[in-house]
């Protein structure tokens, strides 16, 4: 069609939303699959009885918002409503842990990833299926809640991630993308569903326990990227808007986490090719050519939206430190009575941090805002370290705080890369870290020690990443695969722009990164000192 607001007046736009730790970000595209217009809410989780949570209000209230953000932009550009749509998808934050009972009650506040609450669990697991379980995926939520003796576990007659919630609240559909199942439990790439042998297994435990069911009893349906997820009801419509403006019926694709959204969103579903995020969390996901050679604690199996294998790297902190210290730079300008341009102070700041020594010199810094088991915390305190004779500079300081943005991925990733001799052709960059041109980028590339290539498109993120997702389900030929799809249709021609890593920087990182191995007791002491 001509133009974007003929796409919309016709229905044939598609829209994907993102549930972020941060944002809650709607993304319309049209047919094409290019964004036309957006939409977004902040919030943020909170810590209520020691488990990191959103409440039901704080989610459908935050839907809506956004939402009616993304319709009022439609409103301002095309002078337009959306009345109908082409079709839907809704990805989320992965894992963690909701629990429903046969009445569709929430039987305990929504568990997110960022709980490091299942060690226990996580323990026994992990030998037991001869497969690393990590602690927030949501089947360890479930094993824990069981070994806590916690009274709800009985009632449980369905259990699902938030993106799988949505879903079924907006289809009645209990199904999940094979991605976002990978967050739940291991998955068999072959089969494109759930490890039978390991389901197996586990039925065992729950019976040894005493549990009323069997996982596939209590967990959703496994789909495929391409596969129809079920439809927009109207009470689904009238959830995601209260106007009754939009009109039931849009077909739906299966529910993804962000991390297989992500590797949409950079065209990184084939293999040898990878995506790291890096925003509030950061993960790595590097597509396998064969099997890793042994079980690794540290990297966790998953899969693209197509059920391919993947590795995947991921931390709970990323760069909600950094923002801390810029707008403590923002409050020190507004002091002196400057008004800071944001955008422009993140762009100063991050291209400091690039005159700076390539070592930080001898800064260290720790941007643990919650725990991380790479490095073995369940809990975190935030630090910055230096010693009398470190050269501290305003470079300097920077510096260390975007390498300390990824510092526990690169320790995970070293185990991949040095370890498992995984070969690499690109990674693509995503992410709030990636904004500033040339910075994340280069300082990823040089913790990698690979190519890092970051795309215009892809500050769109994982909303647009689930809108093509919906695209790829009502608009694929015959037997055409999602990387082909997303190689020939969405990104033909683009390349993105890639950086090489500078061998100054990869030697410069990896002596900051003995250093932060070497220090992680300072942090274990303030763990231990700093009680929350």
């Amino acid at each position: 069609m001509s133009n974007a607001a003929q796409v919309i007046e016709a229905g044939k736009a598609v829209l994907g939303i993102e549930f972020g730790s941060t944002r809650i970000k709607a993304v319309l595209v049209d047919e094409a699959g290019k964004p036309i217009a957006s939409g977004a809410h902040d919030w943020e989780n909170q810590l209520v009885d020691g488990i990191w949570t959103y409440s039901l209000d704080a989610i459908w209230g935050g839907l809506q918002d956004c939402y009616r953000d993304l319709t009022e932009d439609v409103k301002k550009q095309y002078g337009v409503e959306i009345k109908s749509l082409a079709a839907i998808g809704f990805s989320a934050m992965m894992h963690g842990y909701m629990a429903f009972d046969e009445n569709d009650n929430l039987l305990v506040p929504f568990r997110t990833w960022r709980n490091t609450i299942t060690g226990q669990a996580c323990e026994e697991l992990t030998p037991y299926l001869n497969f690393n379980v990590p602690q927030r995926w949501s089947v360890a939520h479930l094993y824990q809640a069981i070994l806590n003796g916690e009274e709800h576990v009985k009632q449980i007659k369905f259990q699902t991630t938030l993106a799988g919630y949505i879903h079924w609240q907006m289809t009645g559909e209990k199904v999940v993308g094979i991605g976002e199942a990978a967050g739940m439990f291991p998955i068999d790439s072959k089969t494109r569903d759930y490890n039978q042998t390991m389901v197996d297994k586990f039925d065992a435990k729950l019976a040894e326990k005493g549990m009323p069911y069997k996982l596939r009893d209590i967990f959703p349906k496994v789909l495929v990227a391409g596969e129809n997820a079920g439809t927009l009801t109207a009470e689904g419509a009238k959830k995601l808007d209260p106007t009754g403006t939009l009109r039931p019926g849009a077909p739906m694709c299966p529910p993804e986490g962000d991390a297989g959204t992500g590797m949409v969103a950079t065209n990184s579903v084939a293999v040898r090719t990878g995506n790291v995020s890096a925003g509030t969390s950061v993960f790595a996901m590097v597509v396998l050519e064969d099997e890793l050679k042994k079980l690794h604690e540290e990297l966790d199996m998953v899969t693209t939206p197509a059920g391919d294998a993947v590795a995947m790297v991921h931390c709970n902190n990323c760069t909600s430190d950094l923002n801390a210290w810029v707008n403590i730079f923002k409050e020190f300008a507004e002091s002196f009575g400057i008004d800071v341009d944001m955008n422009k102070l993140f762009g100063t700041l991050y291209n400091k941090a690039l005159e700076g020594d390539k070592d930080c010199g001898g800064l260290l810094a720790y941007n643990y805002f919650s725990g991380e088991h790479i490095t073995g915390f369940t809990e975190g305190r935030p630090m910055f370290v230096r010693t009398p004779d470190s050269k501290f500079n305003l470079a300097n300081f920077m510096r260390v705080n975007l390498y300390t943005a990824l510092g526990a991925l690169k320790c995970g990733l070293d185990i991949l890369l040095k370890e498992e001799q995984v070969k690499i052709d690109c990674i693509y960059g995503h992410g709030g870290l990636f904004k500033t041109k040339g910075v994340g980028q280069s300082i990823l590339a040089a913790a990698m020690d690979a190519p890092v290539a970051v795309m215009e498109t892809a500050g769109e993120g994982g909303a647009w990443g689930i809108a093509l997702l919906a695209e790829y389900m009502v608009s694929k030929e015959d037997g055409e695969t999602l990387d082909a799809y997303l190689n020939n249709k969405i990104f033909a021609g683009e390349k993105g722009e890639t950086m090489n890593p500078d061998p100054a920087d990869v030697e410069g990182f990896d002596k900051f990164i003995e250093l932060y191995k070497a220090g992680l007791p300072i942090e274990a002491a303030a763990v231990k000192a700093l009680k929350l």
